[in-house]
């Protein structure tokens, strides 16, 4: 698929400073990106490539000043990577929307209810009144349980699980091997030193345009629902624990987990690795760094906090800068002692 710089400029409302007429059909890195590609300029780091790059087209910010003359033809936006997101989602509909019908082998229980315009991958199962939107996509072995709600225009990737009783909401995109629906880690502990089984038999609620990175893992609530609540993107690698509930709009980055009954708020961001106990809340707004160990509720809004113990940012930095200085501190220490002992001595001398 070919696109001009006018049809690009009126797609994302930029005004073209150059050829209108100069064509693409591809996207690449401003440094890579050749006569064909569409590439874009962020951050003032990679300035430099803009006067030395190929790219028929650069989308660019409409502050950027220009210190030499450009071979490309330009797009000056107000967000340029904000509006080559949306050029690449608007591409990426249009591969999507070229896909529609039912592959073969498949299996779809007779009471399933099939939106308009499904796609159906091979060895895909689709259970007992499971109930799929219009336009969803439904990839190669994914699994639609017993009962499940998929909304309209989602995306199963291949492998994906779907439990029986769960509900994911319209334009959500699930990538593979994600598993929704998993049983809940409960387990009583008896007094002879096992463990008894409590059932799960909750469900889990992806709400709208949610985003689930590959191989993540949300459990079913033991009773009521896990959710992830509107507009959330969660990363690859995630472990959402039974009862959970996750505000609108947060972002949570990889191999972070959440323990059992904990509460997140809307607009909290998560880095990587984060590790969050069971039974608390996070409050609107607020910002874990990457690592940190997270075992007690979040009550101010807005407030970022990192380390192991978690605790606020801007104390932990001077703590941090604390510690670098102990080796020095401990040698100034000795030599404060020796020359005590040598004062002492000095003193019992006279």
């Amino acid at each position: 698929m070919q696109f001009s710089a006018e049809q690009i400029a009126q797609l994302i409302g930029g005004s073209i400073e150059g050829s209108s007429s100069v064509h693409v059909n591809n996207f690449a890195k401003i440094e890579e990106a050749g006569p064909t590609d569409l590439a874009f300029l962020a951050n003032p780091k990679y300035e430099e490539h803009l006067y030395t790059t190929r790219a028929g087209i650069v989308i660019i910010n409409e502050s950027q000043e220009l210190r030499q003359s450009v071979h490309s033809t330009l797009i000056r936006v107000k967000e340029a990577y904000s509006s080559f997101a949306t050029l690449m989602q608007y591409y990426q509909q249009l591969q999507q929307t070229q896909l529609t019908g039912i592959e073969e082998p498949s299996f779809i229980h007779p009471t399933a209810q099939i939106g308009k315009n499904v796609y159906i991958g091979a060895f895909a199962y689709i259970g007992e009144h499971a109930t799929i939107g219009d336009d969803s996509k439904i990839y190669a072995h994914a699994f639609i349980g017993k009962n499940a709600t998929i909304g309209n225009k989602t995306t199963l990737h291949s492998g994906v699980k779907i439990y029986h009783e769960c509900k994911v909401g319209n334009h959500v995109t699930i990538h593979a091997g994600t598993v929704l629906g998993s049983d809940g880690f409960g387990f009583a502990p008896q007094q002879n030193g096992t463990y008894t089984k409590v059932p799960q038999l909750g469900n889990v609620v992806v709400e709208d345009h949610v985003e689930i990175g590959a191989n993540s893992c949300i459990d079913r609530a033991t009773m009521g629902s896990t959710i992830v609540r509107k507009g959330t993107k969660l990363d690859n690698l995630l472990q959402i624990a039974h009862n959970v509930d996750v505000g609108e709009h947060s972002v949570i980055a990889a191999q972070t987990g959440i323990s059992g009954s904990t509460k997140i708020g809307n607009n909290v961001m998560i880095g990587g690795q984060v590790g969050i106990v069971g039974h608390i809340s996070i409050a609107d707004g607020a910002r874990i760094n990457a690592q940190s160990g997270v075992s007690k509720s979040i009550t101010e809004p807005n407030t970022a906090v990192t380390g192991s113990p978690a605790f606020e940012y801007g104390s932990s930095m001077r703590s941090q800068a604390s510690y670098r200085k102990l080796p020095d501190l401990e040698k100034r220490i000795k030599e404060l002692e020796s020359l005590l002992q040598s004062l002492i001595k000095v003193r019992d001398s006279v």
